[in-house]
């Protein structure tokens, strides 16, 4: 038996990286879980190489529309009749540049994308949540969210919202059976961090070797994070045995950041 048997989850983003390394993992524990993305394709794809049958579904959206967020985070409750565990877990920026070149239109993008999709579908997910004095919220913040980098102020300040918004959800929400929580992972060479990481190197100048060189140089470990290790202590925070942790924001980044 798992320590998920039964529960369901939802995972925005779940269909590569991070997002699907969860969706497995939880899997592994016997959760059933939706994951979304916009290409159904890579869905499909993503979700015959878990090979759990009926136990994963696809719900396709983009997080950026705040209709698209509620539909997703409804219709996992819908399709399985419950939700127990919320991963709001997509999240990115675009036109990366030093804050005095930056635009308008980069920074609102970065925190439509990743704070405000989080507290779209986190919003949903407690109002599901909070009837029946249980449940879970992983937010997905990052190494960012408790530091800063110059050339890429839009990511940051996105994921320093966010910690704010689990900070706050905690609270209100302590004494309901649910809990709140923000994963601050370093840096993963996923599909999205080769897909974006040389236009953040660039504002940092820096080439995208020179960027992840950074990342690895300022962890203890010397090294980039994996995706598993990311995916562990989110099951540790949807189970029973994570009942006790809220309002945290959890380092999974080798020792990089001070706290």
């Amino acid at each position: 038996m798992g320590v998920l048997d039964g529960q369901v989850a939802c995972i925005t983003g779940g269909t590569r990286g991070i997002g699907l390394a969860i969706a497995s993992a939880f899997l592994d524990e016997g959760a059933n879980v939706v994951i979304n993305g916009r290409d159904a394709a890579k869905a499909q794809r993503s979700m015959d190489e878990l090979g759990a049958g009926d136990r994963i579904h696809f719900i396709g959206g983009n997080v950026k529309k705040r209709e698209d967020c509620e539909a997703i985070v409804n219709g996992t409750a819908a399709h399985f009749g419950r939700l127990d565990i919320l991963v709001p877990n997509a999240g990115g920026g675009s036109d990366y540049a030093p804050i005095a070149q930056m635009t308008d239109e980069a920074m609102q993008d970065a925190l439509v994308w990743s704070f405000w999709h989080t507290f779209w579908t986190m919003r949903a997910a407690l109002n599901l949540m909070i009837p029946n004095n249980s449940g879970r919220i992983i937010a997905m913040s990052s190494v960012e969210g408790k530091m800063g980098k110059p050339g890429i102020s839009s990511y940051v300040v996105a994921k320093h919202a966010i910690n704010g918004l689990v900070k706050s959800a905690a609270q209100e929400v302590g004494t309901l059976g649910i809990t709140v929580n923000a994963l601050c992972p370093g840096a993963i060479e996923t599909d999205i961090m080769k897909q974006d990481g040389p236009g953040a190197a660039q504002a940092m100048g820096l080439t995208y070797e020179g960027l992840l060189e950074v990342f690895a140089n300022d962890s203890a470990v010397k090294r980039l994070n994996e995706v598993q290790d990311v995916a562990n202590v989110a099951v540790l925070l949807a189970s029973e045995a994570g009942a006790g942790i809220t309002g945290s924001l959890i380092s999974i980044d080798g020792g990089t950041s001070p706290y």
